[in-house]
Formats: structure tokens, C-alpha cells, sequence
């Protein structure tokens, strides 16, 4: 059995191979993702909503995980700097980040970031 931070990190190098499905396969099909400060999402199908446009739009994507650590009931944190090459340009954001896991899956994912700063750098 992986452990959790084990989990996490397989989920996190999967978005560089940029597999909606494989990413996907991660998450409980209940999976509630709060990517704040938006609204939270709950269940793969509005997951992938939200985050299957993106990844199309990305012809590379890089998490860099500066710190990670296991919460005493089992959640894992993480400090990273998310990346995302969109057009000829990498758009970066740092991210802290939150992962329940519960056999195995991810059941609640929060990422707490600035939109502002994120959305400054797209491409037009």
C-alpha cells in the first residue's frame, strides 16, 4: 500500500504527462476540489471541467514541490510552484496545496493560490 504522500506525488507527476484520464484516476468519484477562491467542485465529471480545459491549453505542465508533509491524521501539504507553458510563454503560480486521501483517493483537494497573479500571465 502507498502512502498518502506517496499518493500525492504520483498524482502530481502525472499532470506532467499531461493525462487527463490517468489524473483523473486519482480522485474518489466524489472527490471535492476547492481550487480557492473559486467555488468548490464536487465529483470527476466537474472536475474534469474544470481542469480538462486547462490541461488542453498546456503543451507542458510542471508541479514543483518545494515542501510536502503529512498532517497527523493523514493529509498531506504541500508547497509548490505550479507551472504551465501556455503558447510560447510559462505561466507560474505558487500553490499551497491540501489532499485528503482516504483508500487510496483523493477525497477533497484544495488548492489555495492568487487568481489575480495567475491570470495576469496568459497569453492573450
Amino acid at each position: 500500500m502507498t502512502s498518502n504522500t506517496g499518493m500525492v506525488l504520483e498524482f502530481i507527476a502525472a499532470w506532467s504527462r499531461r493525462d487527463l484520464t490517468e489524473i483523473m484516476s486519482y480522485l474518489s468519484p466524489d472527490c471535492v476540489y476547492h481550487n480557492i477562491p473559486f467555488a468548490p467542485v464536487a465529483g470527476r465529471a466537474e472536475i474534469k471541467a474544470i481542469i480538462g480545459p486547462l490541461l488542453a491549453r498546456s503543451s507542458e505542465v510542471e508541479w514543483i514541490v518545494r515542501q510536502i508533509g503529512t498532517s497527523p491524521i493523514g493529509a498531506v501539504l504541500t508547497e509548490r510552484l505550479d507551472r504551465f507553458r501556455i503558447g510560447n510563454k510559462w505561466v507560474e503560480i505558487p500553490v499551497m496545496g491540501t489532499f485528503e486521501l482516504v483508500d487510496n483517493r483523493i477525497v477533497a483537494w484544495r488548492d489555495y493560490f492568487d487568481a489575480a497573479q495567475f491570470h495576469a500571465q496568459m497569453p492573450e
